[in-house]
């Protein structure tokens, strides 16, 4: 999420609708009766996929007359699934133009098209009224993104008074430089990472209060340990949407990934704060 093209085009490859099909028939799954959970292992395209996306919803209190935004939607994974489990609606915005076409087809498929809307456009400049959403939650996005006070003014403009936020992301960590490519970036141009802390000022300084954040590493490095085993064992592992976004380079990138989590050049992190009332 950002205005940089380049930015869009290291998540675009083409076909990848085609792609998602394929994989669902590989799992004996009819892609034109897959539903919510069959999707799963390919619609979650961040760190521990459905993993992390039900670990989130665990902690919210979320009404049938809600409307959330999704910050950096993807393909639509978690909407879906905050769409299905709570019976609300949800909005999703993403700069890539493919991840958005995909999404509304997935939407229609599992017949949740009329409480999954999904936007292309930029989290720098969303096209929505003040005060529209009861919660916000972005996962896995703001690593794309230098301007951290235009992305936290431009949620708090569009969360309700009370609202919440809730932020899943990659944050700059105490270890070594981090190698790259990893599935956010090709390059370090293109990756900007701040530490928990910062990430915590940033959000108090655009407004935020009732600030909490916690470090999931060691989360991240057992999901990597038993997803491992599974393949090991000639299973197919829980998450598999970056090798289906990525294709040939994803490997590469969950290596370099997996070994900043083990040197702690990165920290995955849950950060969760409100608009006040």
């Amino acid at each position: 999420m950002s205005s940089r093209p380049d930015i869009a085009d290291h998540y675009t490859k083409g076909d990848l609708l085609t792609r998602i099909q394929a994989a669902l028939r590989d799992d004996g799954v009819d892609p034109d009766a897959a539903g919510v959970a069959a999707l799963a292992p390919y619609d979650q395209f961040h760190g521990r996929g459905l993993e992390v996306t039900e670990e989130i919803a665990g902690t919210l209190s979320v009404a049938p007359n809600d409307h959330l935004l999704d910050v950096g939607s993807g393909i639509g994974g978690p909407a879906r699934y905050f769409a299905e489990r709570f019976g609300c609606r949800v909005t999703g915005i993403d700069l890539t133009e493919e991840f958005c076409q995909v999404a509304q087809r997935l939407n229609a498929l599992v017949g949740l098209e009329e409480r999954v809307r999904i936007h292309q456009g930029d989290a720098l400049a969303m096209p929505f009224e003040a005060a529209s959403f009861d919660g916000v939650y972005s996962m896995n996005v703001s690593m794309n993104i230098a301007d951290r006070a235009a992305l936290y003014g431009e949620i708090r403009r569009v969360l309700k008074p009370g609202g919440w936020l809730v932020l899943s992301e990659i944050a700059l960590g105490p270890g070594g430089p981090l190698d790259y490519p990893t599935p956010w970036a090709e390059s370090a141009d293109a990756s900007f990472l701040t530490t928990p802390e910062q990430t915590a000022e940033d959000l108090r300084a655009g407004g935020f209060a009732d600030i909490t954040w916690r470090d999931t590493r060691e989360e991240a490095l057992a999901f990597g340990a038993r997803s491992r085993a599974m393949v090991e064992r000639g299973e197919k592992p829980p998450h598999r949407a970056v090798q289906m976004i990525h294709g040939d380079g994803a490997a590469t990138m969950a290596a370099n990934m997996n070994r900043g989590f083990a040197e702690e050049a990165i920290l995955p992190i849950e950060v969760f704060c409100r608009k006040p009332g």
